[in-house]
């Protein structure tokens, strides 16, 4: 698992403009990510996802995780998340074990 504190920076500074994380919180271009880990692909309570994303039939985990993070348009063909993905495996590691930490 990576580094929890360098992993909360990186998510606010790339992911925090279009995703929560706090227990209960709003949407808002993107889920809120609060336990978002072990939760099945476009299943966040009262987020619209695409047909593409609720058909995906994944659950998140780190090897999910990180394969969507390094490119989301690839690993979900039709996903609408203009984000195009974090190159630096590092840098996947650690926001996913800061997602880790979310539940």
């Amino acid at each position: 698992m990576g580094d929890v504190a360098n992993g909360k920076k990186l998510f606010m500074r790339m992911c925090s403009m279009c995703h929560t994380v706090n227990p209960g919180g709003g949407n808002k271009m993107g889920p809120n990510l609060y336990g978002v880990t072990g939760r099945p692909s476009g299943t966040a309570p009262g987020f619209k996802f695409t047909e593409a994303m609720k058909n995906k039939g994944i659950t998140w985990n780190e090897k999910t995780l990180d394969e969507y993070l390094e490119y989301p348009k690839q690993f979900i063909p039709g996903t609408r998340m203009v984000f195009n993905g974090i190159k630096k495996a590092e840098d996947r590691k650690d926001i996913i074990a800061y997602l880790y930490t979310l539940k």
